[in-house]
């Protein structure tokens, strides 16, 4: 605790001055008070729980397990988002015969875009229990914009979406789209 110390009167007679006292403070009690209070707010305070994104995974293949077929997907049940450089996403229904400039849409991240794409596109599937959306992100797309299509999947209640590479005729048309070209291999 605080403590003070006074000095004894002084032998000699004359004026009185007023006394200094030295103050001392002790500090161990308020270190005491410190630590309970931070042990208090650590005990009642509610940690945070992370935000986690459920992505679930196919599991590995075993070695001794025939490899199962590729599963063919019913264009008109089904929509292909290519996720592209400087937060641009583009996408289409079509196949490699019908896919072009023209065809390759470019939308944008918002709720009037990729979420009315996403909507129409369902609403038009001949079977809607089998709609699936096929992401492809691109090299050049940006992980901000992979969440936020995830986050899309679930905001337009989206069930069936698979995560992809992108196909090589699919990449030379998003190129041409997007006025890019790739560097030619090194020899």
């Amino acid at each position: 605790m605080a403590e003070v110390q006074v000095q004894e009167k002084s032998e000699k007679g004359g004026k009185v001055r007023s006394k200094k006292q030295s103050t001392k403070v002790d500090m161990t009690p308020m270190v005491d008070l410190n630590f309970l209070m931070l042990m208090f707010f650590m005990f009642t305070t509610t940690f945070s729980k992370p935000n986690v994104m459920d992505l679930g995974l196919p599991a590995k293949p075993k070695v001794d397990q025939p490899k199962p077929k590729d599963t063919q997907i019913d264009l008109t049940n089904s929509i292909s988002l290519i996720i592209g450089k400087n937060n641009r996403i583009f996408y289409h229904q079509l196949d490699q015969a019908g896919l072009n400039e023209q065809t390759l849409q470019e939308t944008t991240y918002d709720r009037e875009g990729i979420t009315k794409v996403i909507e129409q596109a369902k609403r038009n599937a001949k079977d809607v229990t089998k709609f699936t959306v096929i992401i492809k992100p691109t090299d050049d797309a940006v992980y901000k914009n992979f969440v936020d299509i995830l986050d899309e999947m679930a905001i337009t209640n989206s069930q069936q979406y698979g995560v992809t590479d992108i196909k090589p005729w699919e990449k030379v048309i998003y190129e041409k789209k997007v006025g890019g070209s790739t560097p030619a291999p090194a020899q």
